[in-house]
């Protein structure tokens, strides 16, 4: 497990060097506006002078090294537009708890009602008029189909007109918090839903389900204790990967509630092109995905003994 976990962790960390080198790479050949407040106040000798001071003119593969010195000792540089001369660390650590806690809040309501959910339909397919899977299906398509943006935006609105609810996010009033989270909810539960419905419908069809009935187990006995057990199995592996997609989600849902956490202040910093901001944002979210990728791979070796953590087929 060890050696395995070793093996993951340096392809993650060569993947995130990757990752991050290119973005630096494109980020400079952005307008170099995002690096001064005050650029069209600027006569073009200030703007050289100042360019040579934050290193842009430099070599690009010399950028590339002076930037990982500066990130392995904790240096991600300071905002040039959002926050002129605060480091671009501070300003992330001040947005990081709340993106978290809406996501992970989100995150949890969809376990504890997709998972239920995927049981109830995969049940129902055996049932004589199938309503409960005919109406769960209905529901994973309408959300699937439609996109996000479109569905967002009618919460925001029926919730708004119809129950009352704030427009805006508000920290300290409860009530605000729960259309965000259902927004980011509902990706998640239908994603929950319709992957466990289909990995227990193909449990309940394997040959030691068969047997189970056979020997006169009750239906909610084999369906717990045997077909939900394996089922869950191969599902594991995407919980890490839909915290990624509520964080990213989170993007456009922030922004639709002014939440002030990493979503909008992405959005800000690229809108003010603060490179360096987008840079520090950029190199967050990649970190979270890597991470979530990885920790789905480790999960599934976990809990799955038919994975064998010395083949190379055990990961992605």
């Amino acid at each position: 497990m060890t050696k395995y976990i070793g093996k993951r962790l340096l392809r993650s960390l060569l993947t995130l060097f990757i990752i991050i080198t290119i973005v630096f790479a494109l980020l400079r050949f952005m307008p170099i506006e995002g690096y001064f407040q005050n650029f069209e106040k600027m006569s073009e000798n200030q703007i050289k002078v100042g360019l040579q001071q934050l290193g842009v003119t430099d070599p690009l593969p010399v950028q590339v090294a002076n930037f990982w010195q500066g990130l392995v000792k904790g240096d991600l540089g300071v905002s040039h537009k959002y926050r002129v001369n605060t480091p671009v660390i501070d300003i992330i650590a001040q947005k990081v708890p709340l993106s978290l806690t809406i996501g992970m809040t989100s995150l949890c309501i969809a376990l504890l009602i997709g998972l239920p959910l995927g049981i109830f339909m995969a049940r129902s397919t055996r049932s004589r008029w199938k309503i409960g899977d005919k109406l769960g299906t209905i529901f994973v398509v309408v959300i699937q189909a439609v996109p996000s943006a479109v569905y967002h935006l009618m919460i925001q609105f029926y919730g708004t007109d119809a129950l009352g609810f704030s427009m805006f996010f508000k920290p300290d009033d409860p009530s605000t918090w729960i259309l965000p989270i259902l927004s980011l909810s509902l990706g998640n539960i239908a994603y929950y839903a319709m992957w466990l419905r289909r990995y227990m419908v193909d449990e309940s069809n394997k040959d030691y389900v068969k047997l189970a009935r056979a020997k006169g187990l009750p239906g909610a006995v084999i369906s717990r204790r045997h077909v939900f057990r394996n089922a869950f199995v191969p599902l594991v592996q995407f919980i890490p990967t839909s915290i990624i997609l509520t964080l990213m989600g989170s993007l456009y849902v922030e922004s639709l509630y002014s939440i002030p956490g990493m979503g909008g202040l992405l959005v800000n910093a690229i809108q003010l092109q603060d490179n360096t901001l987008v840079q520090g944002l950029v190199l967050i979210y990649a970190s979270i995905s890597i991470l979530g990728l990885l920790a789905g791979d480790i999960l599934m070796a976990i809990l799955d003994p038919r994975i064998s953590l010395s083949k190379k087929e055990g990961g992605r």
